[in-house]
């Protein structure tokens, strides 16, 4: 596969090592701010070019790549679609959900494919959860939580774009936490009502949220908290609980700590005690799940699939975090349109 990247940033360079380790190639790159481009080219030994738009014309390129803020995706998408190229794009999709809805819809209509970064669902731990949970192993669920305890430093915020609604789309929830909340409606399923209460600026000087809670209640009848925060000194491993009628299980940065099952039978747990987390380096993460996700991509392109964490599923991540947002802004329940997209 050859890929054509868009925007040279600190989560570019994890995906640059794991294209290198999958055999992937990257055949162009570019970033607005020229030397950050050229410096990143030269590290990597591919072409830089000076846009974007070169980049999803570009003809020794299969599929793009978007490390942009969040706030610059369709733009690129239009773009790469109208000249027949797949989109794979950072978390999360969009910043609001009616560029989401776009997105989606004009990958759909262009006969390409969209994937949304989110690699956390091919850590160990999610793969098997994502088989045992179906296999009833846990029983009924009862709950499904997520916990992102975090801290970000004052310099990770010294940049007036960071924390923006603007162009990040808010703050510790759609930022940090967007990966638990897809985990848990990739294991546990949609989600039906939120209600949430924030605080803005709790700790940084910014705009948006960096510490927030909120109550779900899923479609299958369960219900779930979900805490998020960057304020929280020195930061946490994440975790999530899940506890049905016959067991719990606990991951714990991107490792299964906790498997509690009564009579349980079947494949082993991938138990560990060591984990990594970006708790309070935003680094600190490990790349073998990016290079599955990054295959599954090339697989899905190949057979002519969806991709495993596709435009759609990017949605519906976004919807559930923009729930969140209206209730703390509206102090009150939300209720989630289950729409076709």
């Amino acid at each position: 596969m050859r890929v054509g990247l868009i925007g040279c940033g600190a989560i570019a360079h994890k995906h640059a090592q794991a294209y290198q380790n999958i055999g992937f190639r990257l055949a162009a790159v570019t970033d607005a701010v020229d030397h950050v481009g050229r410096e990143f080219a030269s590290q990597y030994g591919v072409q830089f070019v000076k846009s974007f738009e070169e980049v999803c014309r570009h003809p020794e390129v299969d599929f793009i790549d978007v490390c942009t803020f969040p706030d610059f995706r369709l733009e690129p998408l239009e773009i790469a679609a109208h000249a027949g190229k797949h989109v794979q794009v950072q978390k999360p999709i969009a910043t609001n959900l009616e560029t989401a809805r776009s997105m989606v819809r004009c990958a759909r209509d262009a006969g390409v494919l969209l994937n949304v970064v989110s690699q956390h669902r091919f850590d160990d731990s999610i793969r098997f959860l994502a088989k045992a949970i179906p296999a009833g192993r846990l029983g009924r669920i009862l709950q499904a939580d997520a916990y992102v305890k975090w801290h970000r430093s004052a310099g990770y915020y010294s940049r007036p774009i960071k924390g923006s609604w603007a162009t990040e789309g808010g703050g510790a929830l759609i930022n940090q936490a967007i990966h638990q909340l897809d985990m848990l409606l990739y294991l546990i399923g949609r989600v039906k009502e939120v209600f949430g209460y924030w605080q803005l600026g709790a700790l940084h000087r910014i705009e948006s949220e960096d510490v927030i809670s909120a109550l779900i209640r899923y479609a299958n009848g369960a219900t779930g908290v979900i805490q998020a925060s960057t304020a929280f000194w020195p930061g946490y491993p994440e975790h999530i609980e899940i506890h049905g009628t016959k067991g719990t299980a606990i991951v714990t940065g991107d490792k299964l700590t906790t498997w509690d099952v009564d009579s349980d039978s079947g494949e082993p747990p991938p138990l560990a005690k060591e984990t990594m987390s970006g708790a309070s380096d935003p680094m600190a993460i490990p790349l073998t799940p990016f290079e599955r996700q990054f295959q599954d991509f090339g697989d899905a392109i190949r057979a002519k699939r969806k991709p495993l964490s596709s435009g759609e599923e990017g949605y519906r991540a976004l919807q559930l975090v923009v729930s969140v947002y209206q209730s703390c802004r509206q102090e009150r329940k939300v209720v989630l349109d289950d729409d076709a997209i």
